[in-house]
C-alpha cells in the first residue's frame, strides 16, 4: 500500500533524538536530513475477532517483518505495567458548539478514572492555535479533571501540529506503555503538517495516537449517531483515522454514555495489555515499514515503521519508498 511518508526531519531532530540536524542545502531544493535509530521497540495490541483483548501470547507466537524481512525478536514483554498517558483536548472555537466541551470533559474524567493512582502518569494538554501544557506528566490522577473544567474554547484549530508536538513531549518520558489520546471534533484549519506526516512522527517514536471524535448532541438520533453527516464518517474513515491506525492506535466515535465508557475503557485496557517487542534494526538507511503478525484470526495493531541511521535521506525519497 502506498501512503504518504513523512517529513520526520526537523520536528524529530529537535526533541526525540531520532533525527539529526539538517544538512546544508541549495535554495529551492528539497532539504536533506540524517536519521538515526539505536534500537527499535514495537508496542503491539492483539484482539480476537470479537474485539476482546488477547493477553496470553508468547514471543514465539509473533512474527515481525521489517521491509518484508523477518527479524528476530530479541526482547519480549507482556506483563501489565504502568502507562504514560498524554490527554490532548481540543479547545478551539468549534468545540464551543452544542455542548461539545462538556462531552470532552466527561471523557477526560473517565480516562483519568481508569488509571492506577500513583502508578500511571498522566498529563493534560490543550490546543487551539497554540498548544498549552495544562498539567505536565505526573502521577495520576493529578489535577487533570479540575484543570479541564476551567478551560474555555477559543480560536482556530491546529489539530495535527498539536498531536505531533504532544507526541514529541511524551517521547521524552520513560517506559514503553505510552500514548496520546486526542479529544476533538476533527476539524483542522491551521496546521502546517498533514495527517500522514504526523503519523510518521508518532510511528517513528512509537507513540500510539488514539483519537476520540467528540459528537455534539445535534449529531445524535436517539442512541445512535447520524452518519448522514458525511463529515463524521470522513474523519473516521479518512486521513485522520489513518493517522491513528498507522501509529498503532485507533479512532473512536462514541455516541451514548455507554459508548463513551466503552471507548475510554478500550484505550486504557489496550495500553495496559500491550506486548512489547524489541529487535535490532536494519542497517539500510531510510524508512522501514513494519508488520507484526501472530496467530490466524487475531488482529494486531502496531506502528507502521521506523527510521534507521545512514546516509542523508530526502523527505520526498521517504515518501516514494512507502
Amino acid at each position: 500500500m502506498r501512503s504518504c511518508l513523512m517529513l520526520l526531519t526537523v520536528l524529530l531532530a529537535a526533541s526525540s533524538g531520532l533525527a539529526g540536524a539538517a544538512l546544508p542545502q541549495d535554495q529551492g531544493k528539497p532539504p536533506m536530513f540524517k536519521a538515526s535509530v539505536d534500537r527499535v521497540t514495537v508496542a503491539a495490541t492483539v484482539r480476537d475477532q470479537h474485539g476482546r483483548p488477547v493477553i496470553n501470547l508468547k514471543a514465539q507466537d509473533f512474527t515481525l517483518l521489517d521491509s518484508g524481512q523477518k527479524r528476530q525478536i530479541l526482547e519480549f514483554e507482556r506483563d501489565q505495567a504502568p502507562m504514560n498517558l498524554a490527554i490532548l483536548a481540543d479547545y478551539s472555537g468549534s468545540m464551543d458548539v452544542a455542548a461539545k466541551r462538556l462531552v470532552a470533559r466527561e471523557m477526560v474524567r473517565q480516562l483519568v478514572g481508569g488509571l492506577m493512582p500513583g502508578q500511571d502518569q498522566v498529563g493534560l494538554f490543550a490546543f487551539d492555535l497554540e498548544l498549552r501544557e495544562i498539567q505536565p506528566m505526573r502521577p495520576a490522577p493529578g489535577d487533570v479533571v479540575q484543570r479541564i473544567e476551567r478551560l474555555e474554547p477559543w480560536g482556530k484549530t491546529r489539530l495535527l501540529d498539536s498531536i505531533a508536538e504532544t507526541g514529541r513531549k511524551l517521547a521524552r518520558t520513560s517506559g514503553g506503555r505510552r500514548a496520546v489520546v486526542v479529544l476533538t471534533d476533527g476539524d483542522d484549519n491551521a496546521s502546517a503538517l498533514s495527517a500522514a506526516e504526523v503519523s510518521g512522527i508518532a510511528s517513528s517514536i512509537d507513540v500510539p495516537v488514539y483519537i476520540i471524535l467528540v459528537v455534539s448532541p445535534l449529531d445524535r438520533v436517539g442512541k445512535s449517531i447520524s452518519l448522514i453527516d458525511p463529515h463524521l464518517a470522513e474523519q473516521r474513515d479518512g486521513a485522520l483515522g489513518n493517522l491513528a491506525r498507522w501509529t498503532g492506535g485507533d479512532i473512536l466515535v462514541p455516541v451514548s454514555d455507554v459508548d463513551t465508557q466503552a471507548a475510554t475503557k478500550q484505550i486504557v485496557d489496550e495500553l495496559r495489555q500491550q506486548y512489547l517487542l524489541a529487535f535490532e534494526p536494519s542497517a539500510q538507511p531510510g524508512w522501514h515499514p513494519l508488520e507484526v503478525r501472530t496467530r490466524p484470526n487475531l488482529i494486531v495493531r502496531a506502528r507502521s515503521g521506523y527510521l534507521v541511521p545512514g546516509a542523508a535521506v530526502r523527505p520526498d525519497e521517504w515518501q516514494s519508498s512507502r
